[in-house]
């Protein structure tokens, strides 16, 4: 028994949320799957998750929506305004919310609670993805394995140049996120800003109150807490009332990238294939769709089928350089204010507003029923 190899289908390496749910789908369809993470992950991540009606029904089939402590907080409306217009655009759905707002730790907490039980997880486990690739015998603790396919959910700041080329977009920006009170029912409506420093978000949170919300604003200029506070005061104070935000508030990089493997050996799910400006809130749901697609494929080709890898990122690659695109080009307008930005901006809003049409297609795509391709 000591020699003894076990042979297992996938090697999923990092835990986070989107390698967690990786794991979590696969097992579901009786694959033998194994999950590894270098360290025990936080479970103290204060930011919220902007889960749309497709990531929403995919946690529901995993058994997780059910589990989350706090009640999700549904958006039912969508306002996108500007400095340039003083009517913003109105998006509402009537037959489901458009989206709901959880907390990050929830869900991560309810995922790998499910992955321990399942005893699919190890922790604390650093190895070498150079030697995996070379060979596909690999020792976790005290045991050896082989596995068919490896997957890397190791995030935005994944970077190895042996095994992937990482195409980075130039830039600055951060985003910063927290959380205030106010007085006034929320009304379960998501407000997007475009400032001329940068994108604010105002999000409904989970609270039975209905008067609690988070924001997140990114920005490539230096700025204060106490700043982004005057802003949304500024803004919100007719439509929330009095506002008393939290003593802190979180900063974290914008890294918009683009990565694919040198060669096709592996599997990038998330932000390891592709990180977007928080602009459009679409990029953890992204990550979702990464795992739909490989588990479509699955359904349909054989687990050995040499062109599974290739067909993977035929499909991720025009949907994950859409959106990169479409944010970066979105930034750079607001970012870059003179006749020409200020004619684009005013055309689109211009056609947003008189066409039904474009206002349904937006509202697909954000809810996550609209495929690219």
């Amino acid at each position: 028994m000591k020699n003894k190899i076990f042979n297992y289908d996938f090697l999923v390496v990092g835990a986070g949320l989107i390698g967690a749910l990786t794991a979590l789908r696969l097992n579901q369809s009786k694959y033998k799957v194994l999950i590894v993470d270098k360290k025990n992950q936080s479970l103290k991540d204060n930011r919220t998750l902007a889960v749309n009606a497709n990531s929403k029904d995919f946690l529901e089939q995993l058994g997780l929506w059910q589990k989350l402590k706090s009640c999700p907080e549904p958006i039912n409306k969508i306002e996108i305004s500007d400095n340039n217009h003083t009517a913003p655009l109105i998006f509402e759905n009537d037959n489901e919310p458009m989206g709901n707002v959880i907390l990050n730790h929830e869900l991560l907490t309810s995922a790998r609670n499910a992955l321990m039980k399942k005893k699919i997880l190890f922790n604390n486990i650093d190895i070498s993805l150079t030697d995996i690739l070379k060979n596909n015998v690999i020792q976790i603790k005290n045991n050896k394995y082989r596995f068919k396919h490896l997957i890397l959910c190791l995030g935005k700041n994944f970077s190895n140049q042996k095994i992937i080329s990482k195409h980075s977009f130039v830039g600055d920006h951060k985003s910063y996120v927290g959380f205030f009170k106010h007085t006034f029912h929320h009304s379960q409506t998501a407000y997007e800003i475009f400032t001329p420093n940068g994108p604010l978000a105002i999000l409904p949170a989970p609270s039975k109150s209905k008067k609690v919300s988070t924001f997140i604003y990114s920005s490539n200029q230096k700025t204060s807490y106490e700043n982004i506070k005057t802003l949304i005061k500024k803004k919100f104070n007719a439509s929330h009332g009095k506002l008393v935000f939290d003593k802190e508030s979180y900063q974290f990089e914008i890294l918009p990238h683009l990565s694919k493997p040198k060669s096709h050996q592996f599997f990038l799910i998330g932000d390891a294939l592709r990180s977007i400006h928080p602009v459009a809130g679409q990029g953890w749901n992204l990550g979702i769709k990464d795992i739909q697609q490989l588990m479509k494929l699955l359904d349909s080709d054989e687990l050995d089928d040499p062109n599974l890898l290739r067909k993977y990122y035929d499909n991720r690659s025009i949907e994950s350089f859409s959106y990169l695109s479409f944010t970066n080009l979105l930034n750079a307008l607001y970012e870059n204010q003179n006749p020409v930005t200020n004619f684009l901006t005013q055309f689109g809003f211009k056609s947003m507003k008189s066409s039904q049409y474009l206002r349904s297609i937006f509202i697909k795509q954000a809810m996550g029923r609209l495929n690219l391709i």
